[in-house]
């Protein structure tokens, strides 16, 4: 289970744009990983310990939201995209940053699991619904921040 901590940051990041807040997002991780070891007999060994922290995340972070009276199509992830240095990537980093947060919660979560390099069928396992709707998903997810970030193209 030591490899677990291996994914603390990916895991910080999506908890980042799931819970709206740095404190939250901490506390999100650390109940993954409390969650994680109380579940450590459930792991099967040589399956795939990234997606199912993920998933364990992705359920906290849900349960913490009806916990706040807040529906899952509310979660909102807002993790800021490290910048390279100057002040036109930052601003390009911002505008990435917004297009990605226009998003609905469900092309969002798709789009930074696909970022954090799942498959289309580890998405479908952490986010619980099929494939062809994570690659829909998708699809309509690249169109949008396509659509949205077509100025900055050029």
């Amino acid at each position: 289970m030591r490899q677990g901590l291996d994914h603390a940051d990916a895991l910080y990041n999506l908890a980042r744009y799931l819970m709206r807040s740095a404190a939250d997002a901490e506390e999100m991780v650390q109940e993954t990983y409390t969650r994680a070891f109380a579940a450590s007999a459930q792991f099967v060994p040589g399956t795939n310990l990234k997606a199912w922290l993920f998933k364990i995340l992705r359920n906290a972070c849900i349960d913490s939201a009806r916990r706040r009276h807040v529906i899952e199509e509310e979660l909102d992830e807002t993790a800021t995209p490290t910048a390279a240095p100057g002040v036109l990537q930052r601003v390009l980093a911002h505008e990435i940053e917004n297009a990605v947060l226009a998003l609905p919660e469900s092309a969002r979560a798709v789009i930074l699991l696909d970022l954090e390099g799942f498959t289309e069928t580890e998405c479908a396992e952490i986010l619980g619904c099929a494939v062809g709707t994570i690659k829909s998903r998708l699809a309509r997810a690249r169109g949008l921040l396509r659509e949205r970030l077509r100025d900055h193209a050029r």
